[in-house]
């Protein structure tokens, strides 16, 4: 069946078409037009009254949603997470783990990979973001230091088939070898959770690591002396992950970080946790109590522990906080995210 959408804005990636149209089946998009298309017989007329019609935002760094958490292991708890995403506009996603036991953490990852073999009800799988065990004791955040462990060739060799971004700790013995290994894999390294100095950054580099968890949380951070992690960010081409809830960081580093960057390095993630979509209250992350008042989630310690946000929240904050076009905001939220995963010739664009 054929679905025709009018009267929209659509964002295409370098505009916006005014009061257009497109045309679309379950093969994808036939047509988009800057004036109404004809509806054709059997085809449902969707009126978008003026509304914006954007690509499907892809978060690359959940873990939970709705209640549920990725390392609850469930088909129960990747479908309500699914259908919170797309009610905020988020079609597809990569579960992420936590740094918990082996056995949990393969329960998890077999847990993904049926999802992604039948497919959700809201946004779909695309494989998983593991998020530790192999990262520092000294940035721990709100991973859980009891399961640490050294970076271990074996621990997803299994889950090779849909493990897309692993972050890591580059500074830790064994790293290097397990960076080498995710690149002829093409799986991402991604830093984060680490001790590392800029030195050990450069050396992962060459290695093959070319991306950064959630920047300047839970790495070492940019002194003049010491460029550290940020530092190292800054200095070369590899993409970075933003948090945008104003919570995480200030609004003035997310202008500079975008300024320095630039729109293409750069991918927006929620790394929301049970809690988003709900309200204020006690929950959970990695086995640990969370404490969410005023839209943060933080550990008893204090901590912050993921976020509640949600990706369509955080396009609304870059909007209110700079003077992005809303084109290159949806860049970060669609387009980046899908040519980091390879798969920009099918998702992350209206065309």
């Amino acid at each position: 069946m054929k679905r025709l959408i009018t009267k929209a804005n659509i964002i295409l990636e370098d505009k916006i078409i005014r009061n257009g149209s497109l045309l679309f089946s379950e093969s994808g998009i036939e047509k988009v037009a800057a004036y109404n298309l004809e509806a054709g017989p059997d085809t449902e007329i969707i009126e978008a009254e003026g509304g914006y019609l954007s690509p499907g935002m892809i978060d690359t760094h959940i873990h939970g949603g709705g209640g549920f958490d990725t390392m609850d292991a469930s088909p129960e708890a990747l479908t309500e997470i699914s259908q919170v995403l797309a009610a905020h506009g988020v079609t597809a996603f990569l579960p992420t783990t936590m740094t918990m036991a082996r056995n949990q953490i393969h329960s998890a990852l077999e847990n993904i990979r049926q999802a992604k073999k039948q497919g959700l009800r809201g946004a779909q799988v695309l494989g998983t973001h593991v998020e530790g065990p192999f990262i520092s004791p000294d940035y721990i955040g709100a991973q859980n230091s009891k399961n640490l462990i050294k970076p271990d060739l074996e621990l997803l060799q299994d889950y090779y088939d849909i493990v897309e971004i692993v972050t890591m700790a580059p500074e830790i013995d064994g790293a290097l070898e397990l960076i080498k290994e995710l690149k002829k894999n093409n799986i991402t390294a991604s830093a984060g959770h680490s001790a590392a100095t800029y030195e050990e950054f450069q050396e992962a580099y060459q290695a093959g690591m070319n991306h950064f968890t959630h920047l300047y949380n839970a790495m070492t951070g940019l002194h003049h002396r010491k460029p550290g992690l940020v530092g190292a960010a800054f200095d070369s081409d590899a993409t970075v992950e933003l948090i945008v809830d104003l919570i995480h960081h200030h609004q003035a580093v997310d202008r500079f970080t975008i300024q320095a960057k630039g729109i293409d390095k750069i991918i927006l993630v929620s790394d929301s946790m049970e809690a988003a979509g709900l309200e204020d209250g006690e929950y959970e992350l990695g086995g640990q109590r969370v404490i969410v008042e005023a839209g943060a989630a933080r550990l008893e310690s204090g901590v912050l522990a993921g976020s509640v946000l949600t990706l369509d929240q955080a396009v609304r904050n870059l909007m209110e906080i700079t003077e992005i076009s809303i084109p290159e905001i949806f860049k970060m939220v669609s387009l980046n995210p899908a040519q980091k995963l390879g798969l920009d010739h099918k998702l992350g664009k209206i065309k």
